[in-house]
């Protein structure tokens, strides 16, 4: 048996609990055996559908659109440190920038990362678009 121990307006109760059977409960309330008629309860039913992941782009034919590694070209490559989406790219062609500015914004594990140039040059090419699906190692931005 369980035992409780209760103090209602300043009384004493000590309320033990036994064995319970279709519903009927065996207590004892200060030692008063007691049969307890336990109310049927319908719990209810709690189902739980996990979201879907959104599918990759696809192209006219229906390709996957997803940048792959690719050979490194004449220049410093800055590339994604991990898979994910472009959110935004804030370079173009030409500019000039800083090691620690951001040149892309990439979306991983629902969180956006903010992808630094890593090097002082110019931007001589860029190898993808907002939208775009990119593995980890993907070439993103060339610097001269």
């Amino acid at each position: 048996m369980k035992e409780y121990k209760y103090r209602i307006n300043g009384n004493p109760y000590t309320v033990k609990v036994g064995d319970i059977d279709n519903n009927i409960a065996k207590v004892e309330v200060n030692g008063v055996p007691y049969k307890v008629e336990l109310e049927k309860t319908e719990k209810p039913v709690t189902i739980v559908t996990a979201p879907r992941p959104s599918a990759a782009p696809r192209t006219e034919s229906g390709a996957k659109v997803i940048a792959k590694p690719k050979a490194a070209a004449a220049g410093y490559s800055v590339e994604a440190p991990l898979p994910g989406v472009v959110v935004s790219v804030n370079v173009k062609v030409g500019d000039v920038v800083k090691a620690s500015d951001t040149v892309v914004v990439l979306e991983a594990m629902k969180m956006e990362n903010a992808i630094h140039a890593g090097q002082d040059g110019t931007v001589a090419s860029i190898a993808v678009s907002a939208g775009d699906s990119v593995l980890q190692g993907a070439a993103l931005i060339t610097l001269e």
